[in-house]
């Protein structure tokens, strides 16, 4: 029973296979690809996943640090739907095991196309149009994972997966656990979530601070094109159940993104702009919020450092420690809701790991504990804007 506690962590946390090219899968490996997904692969040259290894997370740092200075030149423009499209197709050639299951991902390819002609490409049975039964097929993702595959759930609309809670957390997140480590549950499971623009409440949820405390449980949110692909990637590729959070107000920002094949490490944050005097600490949509922001305190004589999180958990504390070590002032900025959200828990544990380095106390500015309004003005009174990070790092750093 102690191996088992003792396993019973994210297995492998960090371990995301390298982006290198793959050689012809052992016949081991081959195996996994059992008949529901080999019948269904027309035509995809699938060559089966090679053993992840812990040093991977390493690797995938070296492979992503290059791939973003290689892509000036060359590569090509995606929006962000895109860019997850592309690496839910290149990770189905490469792994026969991969398959994808939801409301309306088949023929009609998503409800913001993600996996747009993925059904045409891999057939019916690799891209499962589910019915409208989030906690059914959310169920059947977990025990695909139990028996070799690699499913990707996506909800429609993540407010929708609170009908699969208990999936979620009980097996998705336990059954390593649980199973004395017999099974492992390789599953990501993505959708759009956060505040769009006049969606009324129930599909304006924001479900990290749902999730965070689930044991065993991953959670990423992308905000670039380049990171949702890098990070959809090696969600797929992990041993680990990785929830992958993309923001419905994001899907159409266009970046080039590298022809060569990449990935993101899953417990790494991006520094986004290098700074001295605050640390600013946010991720997804807020991102753009705090870049406006941070244009008008440059005005002002201020020099922040603005860090996308992008793990939402674990957090990268050796990143985000750092930037205290050298600030000393910390601010986060958040859609999440105030009470319980991630910047709740961010900001703990900032004060738990480095209280010596604060001169002033954290701030965290999150969404209010209300339901999102449908009325536009009211909507936007209740998310985090430009003007409220300026007035927050003024006082912080007065």
């Amino acid at each position: 029973m102690a191996a088992a506690a003792a396993s019973s962590t994210l297995h492998g946390v960090g371990a995301v296979a390298s982006a290198k090219p793959r050689s012809a899968a052992p016949a081991a490996a081959a195996r996994r690809s059992v008949r529901v997904a080999a019948a269904s692969a027309k035509g995809g040259p699938g060559s089966a996943r090679g053993r992840l290894v812990a040093r991977g997370a390493v690797a995938a740092k070296a492979d992503e640090a290059a791939a973003a200075a290689g892509s000036k030149p060359g590569g090509h423009e995606v929006l962000m739907f895109e860019a997850l499209r592309e690496a839910l197709i290149e990770e189905m050639n490469l792994d026969p095991t991969v398959c994808v299951m939801g409301e309306d991902v088949g023929h009609y390819g998503g409800s913001y196309k993600v996996t747009k002609g993925l059904a045409d490409m891999f057939g019916d049975l690799r891209v499962l149009d589910t019915p409208i039964a989030e906690n059914s097929f959310t169920g059947m993702g977990v025990g695909a994972a139990m028996k070799g595959l690699r499913p990707v759930v996506e909800g429609m609309n993540m407010g929708f997966l609170l009908l699969a809670y208990n999936q979620i957390s009980n097996n998705c997140g336990m059954l390593h656990y649980t199973s004395g480590g017999q099974f492992k549950i390789p599953v990501v499971i993505r959708g759009p979530g956060g505040v769009g623009r006049q969606l009324g409440a129930e599909h304006s949820q924001r479900l990290e601070s749902y999730f965070q405390s689930i044991p065993g449980l991953q959670m990423v949110a992308c905000s670039t094109p380049y990171n949702a692909k890098g990070l959809m990637k090696a969600a797929i590729r992990s041993e680990n159940p990785v929830v992958l959070f993309e923001h419905v107000l994001l899907y159409n920002l266009k970046e080039k993104i590298p022809d060569e094949e990449y990935i993101c490490c899953l417990e790494e944050a991006e520094m986004v702009r290098p700074g001295e005097h605050v640390t600013i600490l946010t991720y997804s949509r807020m991102r753009y919020h705090v870049m406006q922001a941070a244009k008008t305190l440059v005005n002002k004589g201020y020099d922040p450092e603005v860090i996308d999180i992008r793990s939402l958990k674990p957090f990268d504390l050796h990143t985000i420690g750092n930037s205290i070590k050298k600030t000393h002032r910390v601010l986060i900025v958040e859609e999440c809701m105030r009470t319980g959200g991630i910047g709740a828990s961010l900001r703990s544990a900032i004060i738990d790991n480095f209280w010596d380095y604060l001169d002033a106390p954290v701030m965290c500015l999150s969404s209010q504990d209300v339901p999102t309004p449908y009325a536009a003005t009211l909507e936007d009174a209740t998310v985090v804007q430009p003007a409220q990070i300026v007035a927050a790092v003024e006082q912080i750093c007065q």
